[in-house]
């Protein structure tokens, strides 16, 4: 389990301990649902990152995470942020971020959005159709432009979470001079600087045979773009899509050496087509923040169906954690207040929610003596979860609280119920008070 757990994790006395915390004085403080992130582990990941291409060639993928207490975090490191909506470009305005260490993503981004990003100096903007290249032109957005392409690349990854296939809703297909015709649209644009292009072929990829293909695919392109165009790339955006370990049965790929295949791969590929190496820059989101946090449950009931099955259920679920119900994410579970117990039959745990898809865990081996009031840790769950957390069920969301050196801080407030209808409104209209 040591694998999955972040490095501020350790057994004492057969209990949970993270970041010199025992996980139940943090439940008991906090409530459950809590989402705990170690932050040495957090920054142990971005410098892992900023050790394989340098700081400011790093931007964090907001989406995974993001609060303005990360979005600190990050500043203090050097990295960046990407962020692909103007709630997300706010957060990180809240925090302070320099906004020339922002990139802009987006396949939707409205006139607000761009022309907020040009307000506030964001550095880049990932451009991914060619109504965006209108819009950008009606602003007159000033910042670095990349283009998004999607080479044709379908990672070995879920389909949800494929990004760089021909049938996407992101970017430039490199079929029919599509993407070719959209960078000339792009370089016309007065007072606007392509500097490079932009490819993201998914998420959660442990073989890095898909980005050899995609840099392949990249190099030609480009060297089409320099003898039609006259264009060089001078930056080379590969996204992100490292994946993790959310079980005991997979490995987490080190960033470090993974990024130095692709470097590899790249100065391979742009070489062979007699092009300049560009610099390279990354958006990894789930490999930094991902096994930097766990998630607390109380046990509230068990119901066991002799010869069926044994449901374990939790005073959360698919409102704090909608990943195993929307694609099939696998995670583990143990007894954060009892980690010695020996291991039980496999029971599903599932959450408080009315709906049957409400399942944590369909399979996994709990101490066959699990008892109501049980605290229950979930491993790797930093990313994906509370940025796509619900009030499904007017469930309120979870706290989160950041813990180092026997210090915790609670960066995102839990929810209360008065907050699951502060936006709501009487029949005549009137405030709900």
């Amino acid at each position: 389990m040591k694998e999955i757990l972040p490095d501020g994790a350790r057994e004492v006395s057969g209990r949970l301990e993270i970041g010199g915390l025992l996980a139940g004085e943090l439940a008991d403080r906090y409530g459950t649902p809590l989402i705990v992130v170690d932050r040495p582990t957090f920054e142990a990941r971005a410098n892992a990152y900023a050790a394989a291409l340098g700081a400011d060639h790093v931007f964090y993928a907001a989406k995974a995470f993001c609060c303005v207490a990360l979005c600190e975090a990050l500043a203090e490191l050097g990295l960046g942020i990407d962020v692909c909506t103007g709630g997300e470009l706010e957060t990180a305005m809240a925090a302070g971020f320099p906004p020339e260490r922002i990139l802009f993503h987006g396949n939707n981004k409205s006139f607000e959005e761009l022309r907020r990003a040009q307000e506030v100096g964001v550095g880049r903007i990932v451009v991914d159709s060619l109504d965006e290249l209108d819009r950008i032109e009606e602003v007159g957005v000033t910042s670095k432009l990349l283009l998004r392409v999607t080479p044709g690349v379908e990672a070995h990854t879920h389909e949800f979470v494929q990004t760089g296939q021909e049938d996407s809703k992101f970017g430039f297909g490199l079929g029919d001079d599509v993407a070719l015709q959209a960078l000339g649209h792009a370089l016309a644009l007065e007072g606007s600087k392509v500097v490079g292009i932009h490819a993201h072929i998914g998420s959660q990829i442990f073989e890095m045979s898909a980005f050899d293909l995609a840099v392949k695919r990249l190099a030609a392109f480009l060297a089409r773009a320099r003898d039609e165009l006259g264009f060089t790339a001078t930056e080379l955006n590969l996204g992100g899509g490292l994946g993790i370990a959310h079980n005991e049965d997979e490995m987490t790929p080190d960033p470090i050496g993974s990024w130095d295949l692709i470097r590899a791969a790249v100065e391979r590929e742009f070489k062979d087509n007699g092009l300049e190496v560009p610099e390279l820059f990354a958006e990894p989101g789930r490999s930094i923040v991902g096994s930097s946090a766990v998630t607390l449950y109380r046990v509230g009931t068990i119901k066991r169906i002799p010869g069926v099955r044994t449901y374990v259920s939790v005073d959360g679920g698919m409102s704090d954690n909608i990943r195993p119900a929307l694609y099939g994410a696998r995670y583990e579970a143990f007894l954060a207040d009892r980690m010695d117990a020996p291991k039980g039959p496999r029971v599903t745990l599932s959450g408080k929610h009315c709906e049957s898809g409400d399942v944590l865990i369909h399979d996994v081996h709990l101490p066959d003596d699990i008892a109501v009031g049980d605290l229950l840790c979930v491993p790797a769950t930093g990313a994906y979860t509370y940025s796509m957390a619900s009030n499904y069920n007017r469930v309120p969301r979870p706290a989160v609280v950041m813990v180092s050196g026997g210090t915790a801080n609670e960066i995102v407030a839990r929810e209360t119920d008065a907050d699951l209808f502060h936006l709501d409104r009487h029949l005549d209209g009137s405030a709900i008070t």
